[in-house]
């Protein structure tokens, strides 16, 4: 069965979208409308790696079964789909045109599944004594989520890493880490039907007879897509310095003994969530897979750029934390460090 699948953020979107033309389902990207003529006028081009190969191989749109098209945000109709996916940045949410077609995938009731590493506050929701109001100090624009009723929002883990190519179109993805996306449940089992069907279509896709790497995982925990939080927390925001910027594997690597005790903190802040200590990626893992990431994170590279905003996962985790009674003098120094690069880039810094 084909499904209509809109997914808002034509970025990292579009490997998401990539997956899901190959298993022939039907996909809009939501974009400005330059990229969404692009898109439209020649199509999208994901990089993917395929086991055992040395090269990259190239995925176009126009090559797989798939239907693609682009709009902008304001010629969306929520209810010409069954999927929506959040796949944008959370500052991108705060633009008004955003959050209008929030407002109307919200009142249409649209399943939403997101792909942010920020977990949508309606998400949070569902988390059983969790205190959302005193979250929201993370979030650029908290309003933007409101009206969304919780169970119609799950979370899935981003973590396959892709980087738009220098020096080619914003239809060009190129994936640096072909992992899966990890996603936690929906209240409706008619939705979680959408994803099962999703990850069972996906999961049968060959070509010449192999394997296409990152799939759709479909969990019955809320919890899953949380252990990317420790993966953030010791790498990710830890390549933010007071002065410049530096790979994923030198944060993880320069101090390995207070790397696993900031992995480990985290970890704790979702256990005493609810998680199981079976949904956690170990330390072990994570660390080797950091010796091939020979770049600063998206967080540290857009705080480069000169970023005024960026996804705050660090505040996110140390609010938790705080309610959580988890200790752990790196969560502050690290949110400080954010802050200050982060002031220092707005133009009353001066």
């Amino acid at each position: 069965m084909a499904y209509r699948i809109v997914i808002l953020g034509a970025s990292y979107g579009s490997l998401l979208g990539t997956k899901l033309l190959m298993a022939g389902q039907d996909v809009t990207l939501v974009c400005r409308q330059a990229t969404a003529d692009l898109i439209n006028a020649e199509g999208t081009e994901v990089r993917i790696k395929l086991r055992d190969e040395d090269e990259h191989r190239a995925f176009r749109s126009a090559d797989l079964p798939g239907r693609l098209n682009a709009l902008t945000p304001e010629e969306v109709n929520p209810q010409d789909y069954d999927l929506v996916a959040l796949a944008m940045s959370e500052p991108q949410y705060c633009a008004e045109n955003i959050v209008d077609l929030l407002g109307r995938i919200a009142a249409a009731g649209m399943p939403c599944l997101s792909i942010m590493n920020m977990p949508p506050l309606p998400y949070l929701r569902r988390i059983a004594g969790l205190d959302t109001s005193r979250l929201e100090a993370a979030y650029t624009c908290p309003r933007a989520w409101s009206a969304f009723a919780p169970g119609t929002v799950t979370l899935c883990s981003p973590d396959p890493q892709a980087y738009r190519v220098p020096d080619e179109g914003p239809n060009t993805l190129h994936v640096g880490l072909p992992t899966n996306f990890k996603a936690a449940p929906f209240e409706d089992e008619a939705h979680n039907r959408i994803l099962r069907d999703l990850e069972s279509a996906i999961d049968a896709v060959t070509v010449d007879g192999k394997d296409v790497p990152v799939k759709l995982r479909v969990f019955d925990s809320l919890f899953v897509p949380f252990a990317k939080w420790s993966m953030l927390l010791t790498g990710n925001y830890r390549c933010v310095l007071a002065e410049g910027a530096r790979p994923i594997k030198e944060a993880v690597h320069g101090d390995p003994a207070l790397s696993e005790r900031i992995y480990a903190a985290v970890d704790e802040v979702v256990r005493r969530l609810g998680a199981d200590a079976a949904d956690a990626v170990p330390f072990e893992k994570y660390a080797n897979a950091a010796n091939g990431l020979l770049k600063p994170s998206s967080a540290a590279r857009a705080i480069e750029s000169g970023a005024e905003r960026i996804e705050r996962v660090d505040m996110l985790v140390r609010l938790i934390a705080e309610q959580q009674g988890v200790d752990c003098a790196e969560f502050a120094r690290i949110v400080e460090t954010v802050d200050a690069r982060l002031a220092a880039n707005r133009p009353d810094a001066a």
